[in-house]
Order: C-alpha cells, then sequence, then structure tokens
C-alpha cells in the first residue's frame, strides 16, 4: 500500500444547506446539517484513505471539544494523524461555517483557517518515526509546519513526489513551489508578479518558480496541465500542455471537490501513474464528489469507479497533448 502525507491545515466544518443565500439581517432555514472535518489537508486526506491509501495527516488539532469531534471523524475514516499541537495542548482549532446553495450545489464558507496561532515546527525525530511516504502533498497552511516537513523530505532518498495544493496564493509557496514536482492549482491561483516576473498566468508562474508541472482545475471546464521548457536565454517557458475533459454531472454540492481532486491525485501519481491518467482519475474522483450531498455521503460511492465507465463519461488517458 502506498503512503501519502497530507500536509496543512484541519477544520471542523459545519455545513447547512439551504436554499439561497441570506442578505443582511436575514435568516434562512437549512433543510440539512452536517458536522465533519475539513480543510484542504484534512479532506485530501479522506480522500485518499477511501482510495485505500496510507493516508498521514500532519496537521495541528490539540485538546478540547472540537478537536475529539474532528479527531473521532478521521478516526472513522482511517486516517492517521501526526498532531504538532498534541493531543493535551488547548489549541484553538477553526471551525468554519459553510452554506451549501441546494439550488446549484455552490458553497460559502467563513473560517479563520490557520490564522489563529503560530505553532512551533514538528521535530525531526517525530517526522522520521511516520510511515515513509510515496507523496506528500503541502496546502500552503501552517507554513512552518510546511516548512520542516519539506526539510525533512528532502533529503530521503529516493525522495518522495512533492504536490502542492494552490487555492490562493500564500508567502510560503516562494519555498514549496521551487521544490514541487507537481503545482495543483485552482483557476483563480496567482503568483505575485514581484515573486515570478514574466508569469502569463497560474501554471507559468508555478513552472517559473521551478514547480515540475502545473496542474489548473477551471470548476467544470477542463482540466489543464503544463510542463516546463527553458529557452537558451535561461528563461522558463510552458512547454507540453494538455487538457483533461471533465465530464458532465448533475451537481449538488462542490464542498470540497477540489480537496478531493487533490487527494485523488497524490493518490494516483503515488501508484506511478504519468500526469494526464493521474489527472483523469482525480477528474473521475471528484466528478463523484459533486453528484452527492454531504461532507462524507460521496465516498461511499467511490467504488463506482470500478464499474464500466464508472458511471461516469470518464476522460480517456489520451487526454490532447499541445507542444506550446
Amino acid at each position: 500500500m502506498v503512503v501519502c502525507w497530507f500536509v496543512g491545515l484541519t477544520t471542523l466544518d459545519v455545513v447547512h444547506r439551504a436554499s439561497g443565500r441570506p442578505g443582511a439581517n436575514e435568516k434562512v432555514t437549512a433543510s440539512r446539517q452536517d458536522v465533519a472535518a475539513g480543510g484542504p489537508a484534512a479532506n485530501a486526506a479522506v480522500t485518499a484513505a477511501a482510495l485505500e491509501t496510507h493516508a498521514i495527516l500532519v496537521s495541528a488539532l490539540g485538546a478540547g471539544p472540537i478537536a475529539q469531534a474532528v479527531r473521532a471523524d478521521l478516526d472513522d475514516r482511517e486516517v492517521q494523524v501526526h498532531d504538532v499541537a498534541g493531543p493535551d495542548e488547548e489549541f484553538p482549532l477553526a471551525v468554519s461555517a459553510v452554506l451549501v446553495d441546494a439550488a446549484t450545489g455552490e458553497r460559502s464558507v467563513v473560517s479563520p483557517d490557520a490564522s489563529l496561532v503560530e505553532l512551533p515546527a514538528p521535530r525531526p525525530d517525530a517526522l522520521a518515526g511516520l510511515p515513509r511516504p510515496d507523496v506528500v502533498l503541502f496546502d500552503g497552511h501552517h507554513p512552518e509546519i510546511a516548512r520542516a516537513v519539506l526539510a525533512h523530505v528532502d533529503v530521503l532518498r529516493p525522495r518522495p513526489l512533492i504536490v502542492v495544493d494552490g487555492g490562493r496564493w500564500r508567502p510560503v509557496f516562494a519555498d514549496l513551489l521551487p521544490a514541487a514536482d507537481v503545482a495543483a492549482l485552482s483557476a483563480d491561483f496567482t503568483v505575485p508578479l514581484g515573486v515570478a516576473p514574466g508569469a502569463t498566468d497560474a501554471a507559468h508562474g508555478a513552472l517559473v518558480l521551478g514547480a515540475g508541472a502545473a496542474v489548473v482545475t477551471h470548476g467544470g471546464d477542463p482540466v489543464t496541465w503544463a510542463l516546463p521548457r527553458r529557452r537558451d536565454d535561461g528563461a522558463v517557458e510552458v512547454g507540453e500542455r494538455g487538457t483533461v475533459p471533465v465530464p458532465t454531472v448533475d451537481v449538488q454540492d462542490t464542498l470540497g471537490a477540489g480537496d478531493a481532486f487533490h487527494g485523488a491525485l497524490a493518490v494516483a501519481l503515488a501508484r506511478g501513474e504519468g500526469l494526464a491518467d493521474a489527472c483523469a482519475a482525480a477528474v473521475r474522483v471528484a466528478s463523484v464528489r459533486v453528484r452527492k450531498v454531504g461532507p462524507r455521503a460521496w465516498l461511499a460511492h467511490l467504488p463506482e469507479l470500478s464499474e464500466p465507465h464508472g458511471g461516469l463519461d470518464r476522460p480517456g488517458s489520451d487526454s490532447s497533448r499541445d507542444e506550446g
């Protein structure tokens, strides 16, 4: 069984599903409520564990009733947690308020993320005691944890593949992207021009910083991927690139869809899939996620992917390729 580490944020998500969103000084009645562990790294780890991978979450939970609820959910999903905060230490674990619009499946989130406290870096000996990873995914939260884990895995031989989940720019990405084998970015991700001069878009910015490949998700539109090419003058430009189609499905709930994509991408890469095939596998998993309501109910439908076409219009491994 392959081993994947997921480094970053864990929250407690309180999710309400309702028809429409309230305006100022208005209330709406929810038709459904769910409570589950959340955060990009935690959700990706849950996805990976459901795909029969040894998923290890390197994050901060701490003590208290909120952390207990999160631990119970992660334990139930067979995610191994390495808690940098320590299970006996008080830690302000973030609570995310999530509203899913029943009409569109789109979600709105209010959360402090990891902004409430700065954590010390995990001890090197503690990291060395964890199962050796095949892939390590960083979500950019808890930068001191990220930098310590990066320093630890960067000297392992063979070195694990490093995946960086870039939803929106964070300063720590200036350290993580040069080490990334794959930068998995949202279409809204932007590298500041002062960090990557001359970058034309998210993918190019990540490649300029040193990422070995860039993958960009565009919601229901095709996923794009790109590899770097170095010009004679040393400048990095986009070289080989391609797209992976996204099937048309009845979207019910988009909460955590990107995290599901990233978790599945990490698993596919850990199992030796090439970039285009790994993206196609991740698309199939994310497509299952958005068709089902609730943060966990969709996991029971992952076995559908082993059926012919997985109940979806399955993107093939012959994703379109272009030479830049």
